[in-house]
Parts: structure tokens; C-alpha cells; sequence
């Protein structure tokens, strides 16, 4: 017997998938028991599987019917309290860890099964989109938790850290895990009142998830919008060729941030990533746009460099 088992525990995989779909980050959600969002989930075996990622590659392929590209571990998570790791059913009730992983797709079409589907990220944490004028469920969300700080000097310093609520603080748009963490400690999420078994007075927008997966989620978009400043993964999420309008809206609704259109231009054209391919796109509305391709070779090297982000002042 594994010592795994011996103490209970069974471990899961749980999946970021992220895609654009219609201008929009998206990730691929199944239905959860309870009827809610759920990342595509499943245990690995370790009598059939030989490692994690080629487990989390099939379950994937078999719950969606999408195969993955891009893929690399996010974290284990195992914290007791929540509602992952739960037990599992049966007379066993070993407890579940689960690990989770960031996969990037440019394959954005409908699921090829029926119970797979894109949700935007966006409506899950409305509270992360920055562009534009500050989205209305902020000032609310703000004063609930200050609220909640009740003066509490440590707390409301978090509060300004992380929500940036002063001008003495700048907005990171990385940090999507720990604003996600105040919300819950708070109790203004949903999950909470779910695992503390209470009722929810006062919740922040966006949709629940079920079991932990709101939390894992959260860890796999503040890890993609930082790795976007030094490795450019965002090609994994476009198509062959591209405008650098599109390319720009790509970068822009990962990281929630409005951003500055000829500086970032300046910027693509700096790193050497991307070369004209000579033809034009007829699609954008307005004159036809150059359309642009990625260099050839290998992207993942540390001299492949992120892409600027450079946002609205």
C-alpha cells in the first residue's frame, strides 16, 4: 500500500484552460455536482497513469473532447476547511488533494461536448477588469470589506494594497489569488458561506464555482497575466496569423488592463517576436490591417522575452 493511501489521501487534477473567444478570456468549465462551474477534474491512478500531465491530458480530452497544447503545473492544493479537499464518497472518505495546471489553447470553438462549455473569466472575477472606468461592482465591494476590516489596521492595509484604493497604491494585476483570499476571508464570496456552513449576507459579484475551483482558478489567471512580462505565452492563445490590434485586445482581456495602443506596438516590434507575413485582413471593420505571424523557433527559451504591457495613463 502506498503511503498516499495508507493515510487517506487520494490526489485529483483539476485544469486551467484558457482560450480568447470572441474578445473575451475564456475558460473551460464542466457542470459540478452541485450544479455549479467546474474546471475539468479527475483522480490520478497510480497503478495506470505514468504521470500526472499525460492523466490530465486524457481526462481532459475525454470530459471535453479538446486536446491540449500548452501546459505546466500551477500548485498543490490541500488546505483543510474548504471545500477541496473534500472526502471522497464511499465507506473510505480519504481525503482529496488536489493539483492544478495552467493550460493555453488558440482552438476556441465549441466544446465538442455538449457539456463543456467557455466561460468568461471576467464574470467569474468582475472585480479584475480594469479597463475602462473602475467596473461598477468595486466601490461596494470596497466598502464591504472595509466593513469587515472594522479598523483593523492590518486589514485595511491589505484592502489599499490589494484593491488599490488609494494613490499611494498601484493596481498588479498579478495578484488575482491573494484579492480572491481577502474576499473569502471576509466571507464575501459564496464558497465561504458554503464551507462554513452559513448564510451569505453580503457576496461579491461573478460566479461561484464548485468545490475549490474558484480559488484554482484564480491561481492560474494571476500566474498567466505575470508570465506574460517575461515569456511571450500569449501567442499561445492566437491564431497562425494575427493584427497587432488583435493581438493587443488578446493582451488586454487576460490582464484586465486597458493599454497604451502605440506603445505597445513599439514594444511588439522591439522584442523581434513577430515578422509581417505580407498580406492584409479584410475583418476588421475599417481599412484592411498587416497581418503578422510569429518568428520561427522555440519560444519557450529564456531568450524569448515577454511582451510589453504597457498600460493607459
Amino acid at each position: 500500500m502506498t503511503p498516499a493511501a495508507e493515510q487517506g489521501i487520494r490526489i485529483g487534477l483539476s485544469a486551467v484552460v484558457i482560450a480568447l473567444r470572441d474578445r473575451k478570456a475564456c475558460v473551460l468549465t464542466t457542470p459540478g455536482d452541485d450544479g455549479a462551474a467546474a474546471l475539468p477534474f479527475g483522480p490520478f491512478d497510480p497503478a495506470r497513469d505514468r504521470t500526472f500531465e499525460r492523466a490530465l491530458r486524457d481526462f481532459v480530452t475525454a470530459q471535453t473532447g479538446f486536446r491540449l497544447g500548452f501546459v505546466e503545473q500551477l500548485y498543490t492544493f490541500g488546505d483543510l476547511g474548504r471545500a477541496s479537499p473534500r472526502a471522497t464518497p464511499g465507506p473510505e472518505r480519504r481525503r482529496e488533494v488536489s493539483v492544478g495546471y495552467l493550460a493555453l489553447t488558440a482552438d476556441s470553438a465549441d466544446a465538442p461536448l455538449a457539456e463543456a462549455r467557455w466561460t468568461p473569466v471576467l464574470d467569474i472575477f468582475p472585480w479584475e477588469d480594469r479597463r475602462g472606468d473602475d467596473p461598477a461592482c468595486l466601490a461596494p465591494l470596497v466598502a464591504d470589506l472595509t466593513a469587515w476590516a472594522a479598523g483593523d489596521p492590518r486589514r485595511q492595509a491589505r484592502i489599499e494594497t490589494l484593491f488599490a484604493t488609494t494613490p499611494a497604491h498601484r493596481w498588479s494585476e498579478g495578484r488575482v489569488l491573494d484579492r480572491y483570499e481577502l474576499l473569502y476571508e471576509a466571507g464575501l464570496v459564496a464558497e465561504a458561506a458554503r464551507d462554513l456552513d452559513r448564510p451569505a449576507l453580503h457576496t461579491a459579484p461573478g460566479r461561484a464555482m464548485a468545490s475549490d475551483h474558484r480559488r484554482i482558478l484564480a491561481t492560474g489567471l494571476g500566474r498567466l497575466r505575470s508570465k506574460l512580462k517575461y515569456r511571450p505565452v500569449l501567442f499561445d492563445l492566437m491564431p497562425a496569423t494575427f493584427t497587432l490590434s488583435e493581438l493587443q485586445t488578446a493582451a488586454e482581456a487576460i490582464t484586465g488592463l486597458s493599454l497604451h495602443k502605440q506603445n505597445f506596438r513599439r514594444g511588439v516590434e522591439r522584442t523581434g517576436l513577430v515578422q509581417p507575413t505580407g498580406r492584409l485582413s479584410a475583418a476588421t471593420g475599417g481599412r484592411p490591417a498587416e497581418l503578422f505571424r510569429v518568428i520561427d523557433g522555440d519560444l519557450s527559451t529564456g531568450e524569448a522575452l515577454g511582451l510589453p504591457l504597457p498600460a493607459q495613463r
